[in-house]
């Protein structure tokens, strides 16, 4: 090899092995900050975020588990549109909603008038996009909780799993209220009144028990597996082409603008597509994939068990993406 070419080689490597170097070193002080972030929350908290372009990465407490909430609803909408492709669910049938279908916590269709009719596609659209209840309880009858978590587990998945249907996670937050409420009817779980002389501490310290219990969570999972759930379904690994653009619309469609679209909202030449999960003020976490000038940032933030300013919390997940796609 001529001495000229050799040298420009060994130019070119030694720049190559710098830039690693200084992406290295920046990755380092990002995820201080991410850390620094985090840690004034009154919460337990963990982040993952990687950019699918070059594979940089940040990670605070990745692996320890946690309450998922509504983010769980993901893999539900992914095993619901890969049984479509294997012609076990025609996401075009429609579906009656009875009034003891219907579910409380967030979303919309519950005050639709009984005898309503959907589609398993509007009810994904519902689930995904306003994270209503009923929707989700509807798939999880036609999916089956057992063959939601037996997917998670072929993909690999060893953390993440739904551990209670919705209607027993209202029902078991209603008896950790009024046991005696465990005979009640779904209509009377959704009705359910405030307990007859509860002081709002009391409310509130039941609240907060009944979110922190493992026992008692929707869904449980880690942020690196929910990250890498998400980058799945973006680049198609799990389903087919047309599937994960599918599922990547109803993502987009997300109607709530607080946490990761916090203040990235504002921008024009960035989209967010994310799901968030809710107990509020004890739980909010948000993930999703953020596209942008710089690339495509997959991420996911929880927080569990808190004791701050929801608000502050619900900024501070805002901050962070904002972080990373200023500096990434």
């Amino acid at each position: 090899m001529r001495p000229i070419v050799l040298a420009l080689l060994m130019l070119l490597s030694a720049r190559t092995s710098w830039a690693q170097m200084a992406a290295r070193t920046a990755d380092t002080l990002i995820t201080a900050e991410i850390r620094r972030q985090l840690d004034l929350l009154s919460a337990t908290t963990s982040v993952a975020a990687v950019h699918l372009g070059s594979g940089r990465t940040a990670d605070v407490r990745a692996d320890v588990p946690m309450n998922t909430m509504s983010t769980i609803k993901i893999p539900i909408m992914l095993l619901a549109y890969r049984d479509a492709e294997a012609g076990r669910l025609n996401l075009d049938e429609r579906v009656t909603l009875r009034e003891e279908d219907m579910r409380g916590g967030t979303g919309l269709l519950r005050r639709l008038v009984p005898g309503a009719t959907v589609t398993y596609r509007d009810l994904i659209d519902h689930m995904i996009i306003t994270s209503d209840n009923t929707a989700t309880e509807a798939l999880i009858v036609k999916l089956g909780m057992d063959r939601i978590n037996g997917m998670l587990r072929e993909l690999g998945f060893r953390e993440t799993r739904l551990v209670q249907t919705i209607s027993q996670y209202f029902r078991n937050r209603q008896i950790a209220l009024a046991p005696e409420r465990a005979t009640w009817s779904n209509v009377q779980i959704l009705r359910a009144p405030r307990v007859a002389g509860m002081t709002d501490a009391e409310l509130a310290a039941k609240n907060f028990a009944y979110a922190a219990d493992t026992a008692t969570w929707l869904g449980r999972t880690t942020a690196r597996e929910m990250t890498s759930l998400l980058e799945g379904i973006y680049t198609a690994r799990y389903a087919s082409r047309a599937s994960s653009t599918a599922m990547m619309n109803h993502l987009f469609g997300q109607v709530y603008t607080t946490r990761l679209p916090a203040t990235l909202r504002y921008r024009s030449d960035v989209r967010i597509a994310h799901k968030t999960g809710d107990y509020p003020p004890t739980s909010g976490s948000d993930v999703g994939v953020i596209v942008y000038p710089g690339g495509v940032l997959v991420i996911s933030v929880y927080t569990n068990a808190n004791r701050g300013d929801f608000a502050q919390l619900e900024l501070t997940i805002g901050r962070i993406a904002e972080l990373l796609v200023n500096r990434w």
